[in-house]
């Protein structure tokens, strides 16, 4: 017999048990009518907001595509970030390319050389110094090294050749693993900032 049946008259509970209807409260079968309909109206929304953004997508691509023909080129390949923005300046369309970065394992040597440099600076002066720097090899709540304070460590203005050397083998530790698309509306208020409108709905 096929567990996944549901006799008439009958519902599963949350431990997949099947319970009658007749033992059921009136306010748990109201409650269950009413998150079914909501929740079938909320994938109802989510379908148009995918629909929605592919098609701003696709409607960006091909105009930015007609704007280089202008000039004669024929763009290939993913496009990049891009701003668009009506004639009078009061509404935008950005869309942008947010891309997911690792490190391999040139990091690690990056590390010890940061560290030989630390230990040396760091000789009789406030350990803080040496823990400022150490907090961007932290991990965050997921156990993954936060990319960007690892980055900005290069912003840093420090010329000890190790230093440079920890820097240019973080460079290259960077691989590219993934991107995403993103397309953001924004709208000029009065006093000439641009507002987001928000698809969010925890946001609205």
């Amino acid at each position: 017999m096929n567990s996944d049946i549901i006799p008439p008259g009958h519902r599963k509970d949350s431990r997949g048990r099947l319970v009658p209807e007749s033992q059921i409260k009136d306010i748990d079968l109201l409650r269950d009518e009413m998150v079914r309909e909501l929740h079938a109206e909320a994938l109802a929304v989510q379908a148009v907001l995918a629909k929605f953004k592919q098609k701003a997508f696709d409607t960006i691509h091909s105009f930015v595509d007609l704007s280089a023909q202008q000039y004669g080129v024929k763009l290939g390949g993913a496009k990049g970030n891009v701003s668009l923005l009506t004639f009078d300046g009061t509404l935008r369309v950005q869309l942008a390319i947010q891309e997911s970065i690792q490190f391999d394992e040139r990091l690690q040597a990056a590390k010890e050389l940061i560290d030989q440099c630390l230990r040396e600076w760091t000789e009789g002066a406030r350990p803080e110094i040496a823990t400022l720097v150490q907090d961007a090899f932290r991990v965050d709540n997921a156990g993954k090294l936060r990319t960007g304070s690892v980055l900005a460590l290069s912003r840093l203005n420090i010329t000890d050749p190790r230093w440079r050397k920890a820097m240019d083998a973080i460079g290259e530790a960077v691989q590219v693993v993934g991107s995403k698309s993103y397309v953001r509306f924004h709208q000029r208020d009065a006093n000439g900032q641009y507002q987001a409108t928000s698809l969010d709905i925890a946001a609205v």
